[in-house]
């Protein structure tokens, strides 16, 4: 109390140095900013506390969203099973080469292991083929997804991308040409020998 007599006073003397039509009004505002100032909540410990907790909290939440797991034998389709065995492919390879995150397959790989542009369009198309068997059983891939990671990894070549395809065309089923409108492409039992090649070469 002691404290905000002081503050009147010394606001008292503060106003009279002002014109005198202007005193009163000075006066207010001092007082009333000093009102507002000493009625605000200071922060103690417990209350940073509270917000560190809070921000903490935060924290464990957003990583607890994103769950993500290797992939276990459970998770894939019975062709994937046999294609493992028959290729002599194990379940910890594959791990190394996908993982999910929510439920949805994703790739753990970021170096293709080759610098030629035939090969990574060629590994692309064949580790996507192994993404859609593992969750629908069926080895084929689409040439137009294919098509958009080889330009995100920048082996994109617009001028021989269908020359390609058809330079492994035994890697493919009954495969002919590429045709962007029909882009589905199924793996050869040549093609899956090859995929199995490659998934040991990306360990």
């Amino acid at each position: 109390m002691d404290n905000i007599k002081n503050k009147v006073h010394e606001f008292a003397k503060i106003a009279k140095e002002c014109p005198d039509n202007l005193q009163e009004k000075c006066f207010e505002l001092l007082l009333s900013n000093y009102l507002l100032e000493i009625s605000r909540p200071k922060l103690g410990n417990s209350d940073e506390n509270t917000i560190e907790k809070r921000s903490t909290n935060s924290n464990e939440e957003t990583h607890s969203e994103s769950k993500q797991d290797n992939i276990q034998e459970k998770d894939l389709h019975v062709k994937v099973k046999q294609f493992m065995k028959k290729e002599s492919v194990s379940i910890e390879q594959i791990s190394q080469i996908f993982y999910l995150e929510n439920g949805i397959l994703k790739p753990l790989y970021d170096d293709l292991k080759t610098t030629k542009a035939s090969e990574s369009q060629l590994r692309i198309a064949l580790l996507e083929s192994l993404k859609n068997a593992i969750q629908i059983g069926s080895f084929h891939f689409n040439g137009e997804d294919v098509r958009k990671e080889t330009v995100q990894r920048k082996c994109y070549d617009p001028a021989n991308f269908a020359t390609y395809f058809k330079y492994n065309k035994t890697m493919f089923d009954n495969f002919k040409t590429y045709d962007k409108n029909n882009p589905n492409i199924s793996l050869s039992s040549e093609g899956k020998s090859r995929l199995a090649e490659i998934i040991k070469t990306l360990q």
